[in-house]
């Protein structure tokens, strides 16, 4: 496959950042390749230096100060090798270490205590002024206006859409959020977590795209949708909520019943992934696998049932 103008050009700026003393790097025997490429990002990767271009309607000024929080706290978040963003073929280009990231075909392994610990500590940590808003509610809506415009069948639009209703205005991206003062992730799944130095250095919090101020629950509610869907085992979801807990994260009491704080974020991100399934499937003209249904099916159950209010 012939490599984009923006995928030569990255690669060619990762190499060039991880030798900057030498003329001739382009024979290296160094570990290089494309971590990803995908519409909103593409990440290459070459000996320890990682490039990645941002989405292309990045703001620089939403993106300035998620860098600075980013540097400002590399105990919690993986820290990039310069400040500052830099632009190439017109997206913003930022540069970082390379972390050894969760194995997923070792779920066994899966850092679960670690993830929790980090995010506590991340929610209780002081919010700079001038951050932008956690960006999770407005992914959760794309992902809903992707799947409008799929026109999928009705049988697997309809649920998606009647749950999707039934959440309040700002985890549908509608209105303000309700808290604008905790930092958060914005968007925590275990891929957001490589451990550095590589390649068994302690776990670090990666992607600044989505961080920012709002509601810490949100954090929570991937694991928290997963468990409730039944794709994560109970054991699981246990360890990761003791773990927030015994690390005084705020997103949930200290004890006691913790759904009606995790139940709206929850919601939005079982909707977010359906959607998503349900836009993957249509596109690929092929029936929903059965993770997928499981998940649409989620949604049927809670377009019937109003969610909790904290």
């Amino acid at each position: 496959m012939t490599a984009t103008p923006l995928l030569a050009a990255l690669t060619t700026r990762a190499r060039v950042t991880a030798h900057p003393h030498s003329l001739h790097p382009d024979g290296c025997p160094c570990p290089a390749g494309t971590l990803a490429d995908r519409p909103d990002a593409t990440v290459v990767r070459h000996a320890d230096t990682v490039a990645k271009a941002h989405a292309p309607a990045t703001v620089p000024a939403d993106l300035a100060p998620r860098l600075a929080v980013a540097a400002r706290h590399p105990d919690l978040l993986l820290a990039p090798l310069t400040p500052t963003p830099v632009s190439l073929h017109g997206r913003l280009v930022t540069f970082w270490p390379y972390g050894t990231p969760v194995d997923p075909d070792d779920p066994d392994s899966a850092p679960w205590e670690e993830a929790a610990t980090l995010l506590a500590r991340l929610h209780r940590a002081p919010a700079p002024p001038g951050l932008p808003p956690m960006r999770g509610p407005v992914k959760a809506a794309q992902a809903v206006a992707r799947l409008r415009a799929a026109a999928p069948p009705a049988a697997a639009l309809a649920p998606v859409l009647r749950a999707w209703s039934t959440l309040p205005a700002w985890a549908r991206a509608e209105a303000p959020l309700p808290d604008t003062a905790t930092l958060c992730h914005g968007d925590l799944h275990l891929g957001q977590l490589v451990r550095h130095p590589a390649p068994d250095g302690p776990w670090r919090l990666i992607d600044v795209d989505d961080l920012g101020v709002g509601v810490p629950a949100w954090d929570l509610a991937r694991p928290a949708a997963w468990y409730a869907c039944g794709l994560l085992p109970p054991e699981e979801w246990s360890r990761f909520l003791h773990a927030y807990r015994t690390a005084r994260g705020p997103a949930v009491p200290v004890d006691g019943d913790p759904w009606p704080a995790l139940d709206v974020p929850a919601r939005a991100l079982t909707v977010q992934t359906a959607a998503r399934a349900v836009t993957k499937a249509t596109t690929e003209d092929r029936p929903l696998d059965e993770i997928e249904q499981s998940v649409v099916d989620a949604c049927a159950r809670m377009g019937s049932l109003p969610p909790q209010l904290p």
